[in-house]
């Protein structure tokens, strides 16, 4: 009997082993037709045998209609639940059990972590070591596992030291929970420290070590780490590999390797070795591994190699499509991303939120807002990010009245803003000078906790410097712990903008003194408010700082330094320095024409515009501005009509109001009044009253009253408290010698209470700039200095 039972129990670990579900319920018969089922060690079996073969029922009646039961019939039945995560059925047998072992512990404690209860399971470990229970490495395992996604740091080193005691240190399954427990929590150089301590670490060690490493961009350390496992002998999986090529994929850090290596290469170099060996190795068919692939080779930007990885692809993923698309689209391949989505469509896949995520970044670089705008709307619960890309597409294009209501949206769907979002829909705000607007968007960063991030409080200068209120602007830039540079430019062009120059200069000082370095945007910004100042000599000591700065070259600061000089009446200095420039945009170009326009020298603006259209630069409705300026304070007035009339017919810009202010004011200096009227009348812009102020002016030099009249009753229609037309019309009469008339003007004046405030003039001395004032009359003069 005890041979045949033997015989039964040999055929049972047969089909344990083979997970022979049928075949063990034959013997189950024959162990019931025989007899047998009161052998606990039979009866054992047949529990681990549903246990293994998944049929937990079964293993449950088994272990119920047993007349006896051990130890191991406990530890069976509980482990059958704990496999299929039935963890209060299990839970529930383990508090039954008359006795238990370390490994009814070890099992519903590993059990317990795994499956998302970590708390449930410390406090088990807890009662096991009050108990009594000396824990094994399978314990030390699961408990440091669960600390480390509890994110309890202090407690997993508490447990450290516990295994250290013990003398399981040394043990590679509890050293590599040691290892991941300290990575969970973020504690990185614990988990190198711990990674050193192990004495032979295996593919999970390095794996597991690589990753970290990769995370905290310590990528250099990371490819040392691959260089030495393959050195080691250690087998390198496609886990492995993938995390490998994902560290190289992190982008392009120079030269990489350590000391004593012979050959120092590149991530992208290390990137291609890896795949050499990954082919060697047979590993390149695994499907992960192809995709870490070819997400490397698009984030170094080689399309092409990225395809011949995606054609050899052994399967296709709508992952393997998601890499590609945002690939052609980080390289602004817009229309590539878009035909690779059609084909993705053909190939029977369905996109992803992912890939709508990917084209919407294709089409934000390529500027296509509106196939943005169709992948954004495709998007069913958009996140942050994606909310981001939009709002600052549109900025970039300029529709911030879009941005504003897509971020009311956004707030509507209880999407939450980050650090990222405020500055962008600031930005919008302060382009369409929308204070109000801007302070529901400060109100909403302090809801958030985002107003004491540093591009977010500069983001808050901006706006509140651009909407007019420079003292919030100021009071917000005092509070701003450490500032950056964009800070100070924030504050300092705002200063600017609103004509506070001596403020914005004191700030540029007081820059310098911090220790900051000033960017193109301060030097063109302090520049700016030098030339509006007409402060040449402080111009010249900001000029000497660009020059050791190293700052000269760039476009911007180029333009601004053009634009001193021109003010300051140094033409001559402008058109020097204009020349040496390396690079000019239409704005170098549009500043340079303005500066002889500002000094008198009408033919050199239009030398300046013919040479600008011969380098190839377009002009745009700036240039047609100044250069007809130049003309009309030159007396160029027929080289001014033919600019006038090359700008649809050759530059296809369309003239606008203040075009046609300029011609009308150059052939008003010259007398031709009949071509003047003949271009009013036929012009899209009646109601623009600088057209007849101009018009009126031109009148009183040569004393044509009729036309005159006319453009001062417009005026008076348009504009009924502006007293210049009312002084320029009374001036025409007193010119002739029409009294009568010329007081009728001044007695409407000032039946409308119209009012002409006095001028002034300004020069500059040594310590800052003198300006003085007179009234209509000349009787006082008053100076008031800076």
């Amino acid at each position: 009997m005890e041979t045949k039972a033997a015989h039964l129990a040999n055929l049972l670990q047969t089909c344990i082993d083979h997970k022979a579900h049928l075949a063990g319920k034959l013997i189950h018969s024959q162990i019931l037709r025989n007899g047998f089922f009161a052998d606990i060690f039979l009866s054992n079996r047949l529990v681990e045998l549903y246990s293994k073969c998944g049929s937990l029922g079964s293993a449950r009646k088994a272990f119920d209609k047993m007349p006896k039961r051990n130890i191991y019939s406990w530890n069976a039945i509980v482990g059958a639940y704990c496999k299929v995560g039935s963890l209060e059925d299990a839970y529930d047998l383990f508090v039954e059990m008359p006795e238990r072992t370390v490994v009814s512990w070890n099992t519903v404690i590993g059990a317990l972590a795994k499956n998302g209860h970590e708390g449930r399971a410390v406090d088990l470990y807890k009662t096991m070591i009050w108990e009594g229970f000396k824990p094994t490495h399978f314990t030390f395992a699961s408990v440091l596992s669960a600390y480390g996604s509890l994110g309890d740091v202090r407690r997993g080193r508490i447990c450290h030291g516990l295994v250290v005691k013990v003398g399981l240190d040394s043990n590679l399954y509890v050293g590599n929970a040691i290892v991941g427990m300290y990575v969970k929590n973020g504690s990185v150089r614990d988990a190198v420290r711990g990674f050193g301590e192990l004495s032979e670490p295996n593919e999970v060690s390095f794996t597991t070590i690589i990753d970290v490493l990769e995370q905290t961009d310590q990528v250099r350390d990371a490819l040392n780490m691959f260089s030495k496992m393959h050195r080691n002998g250690i087998r390198i999986d496609a886990v492995a590999f993938s995390s490998i090529v994902g560290v190289c994929a992190r982008g392009n850090f120079g030269e990489l390797g350590s000391s004593d290596e012979c050959q120092r290469v590149s991530s992208y170099g290390f990137g291609l070795q890896a795949h050499g060996l990954a082919t060697k190795l047979g590993v390149e068919t695994d499907l992960h591994f192809c995709n870490s692939l070819l997400d490397m080779y698009v984030k170094h930007g080689k399309m092409d190699l990225a395809e011949i990885v995606f054609a050899n692809l052994p399967e296709v993923s709508v992952v393997s499509w998601n890499i590609l698309i945002a690939g052609y689209g980080q390289e602004g391949q817009g229309e590539k991303a878009l035909e690779l989505l059609q084909w993705m469509y053909l190939q029977g896949f369905e996109p992803d939120e992912v890939t709508f995520v990917g084209m919407l970044g294709a089409s934000i670089k390529c500027g296509d807002i509106e196939t943005a705008r169709r992948m954004f709307d495709k998007i069913s619960a958009p996140s942050v990010s994606s909310w981001n890309a939009m709002l600052s597409g549109y900025s970039q294009k300029g529709n911030d009245g879009v941005a504003i209501v897509l971020f009311r949206k956004m707030q509507f769907q209880c999407v939450r803003p980050d650090q990222n979002t405020i500055p962008v829909i600031l930005n919008s705000c302060a382009g369409m000078r929308l204070l109000k607007c801007g302070k529901q968007v400060h109100a909403a960063s302090i809801r958030e906790s985002l107003h004491r991030d540093v591009f977010v409080a500069s983001g808050l200068v901006d706006m509140y410097s651009k909407c007019g209120d420079l003292h919030k602007a100021k009071l917000i830039f005092d509070r701003i712990p450490e500032r950056d540079i964009v800070c100070w430019n924030s504050m300092i062009s705002g200063l600017t903008f609103h004509s506070h120059n001596w403020d914005a200069i004191a700030l540029f000082k007081q820059m310098l003194e911090k220790g900051m370095g000033p960017t193109q945007f301060t030097y063109a910004s302090i520049v700016s408010s030098c030339a509006t100042l007409g402060a040449l000599s402080l111009g010249r000591q900001i000029h000497a700082h660009m020059v050791k700065s190293g700052y000269t070259n760039e476009v911007y600061v180029g333009t601004a330094l053009i634009d001193l000089y021109s003010k300051c009446g140094n033409a001559d200095e402008a058109q020097q320095f204009f020349d040496g420039m390396n690079v000019k945009n239409v704005v170098s170009w549009n500043e340079m024409i303005h500066g002889s326009a500002q000094n008198g020298r009408g033919d050199k603006a239009v030398e300046f515009f013919e040479e600008m259209i011969r380098s190839g630069v377009k002009p745009d409705g700036i240039t047609f501005t100044v250069v007809l300026t130049a003309c009309s304070h030159s007396g160029l007035v027929d080289e001014g009509m033919r600019i006038f009339k090359s700008m649809e017919q050759q530059h296809m810009v369309q003239p606008m109001a203040e075009h046609y202010t300029c011609i009308i004011d150059t052939l008003g200096r010259a007398g031709r009044f009949d071509e003047a009227e003949m271009l009013i009348d036929n012009m899209p812009y009646q109601d623009e009253p600088i057209l007849w102020e101009v018009l009126l002016s031109a009148c009183r030099v040569h004393a044509n009253v009729n036309l005159g009249r006319r453009a001062a009753e417009q005026l008076f229609r348009l504009d009924p408290h502006n007293p210049s037309p009312y002084v320029l019309l009374s001036n025409i009469y007193a010119a002739l010698e029409r009294w009568d008339d010329a007081s009728a003007v001044r007695k409407l004046m000032s039946g409308r209470g119209v009012v002409k405030h006095p001028a002034y003039s300004w020069t500059e001395y040594k310590d800052g700039v003198q300006a003085f004032m007179v009234d209509e009359d000349l009787t006082w003069i008053e100076s008031s200095s800076h």
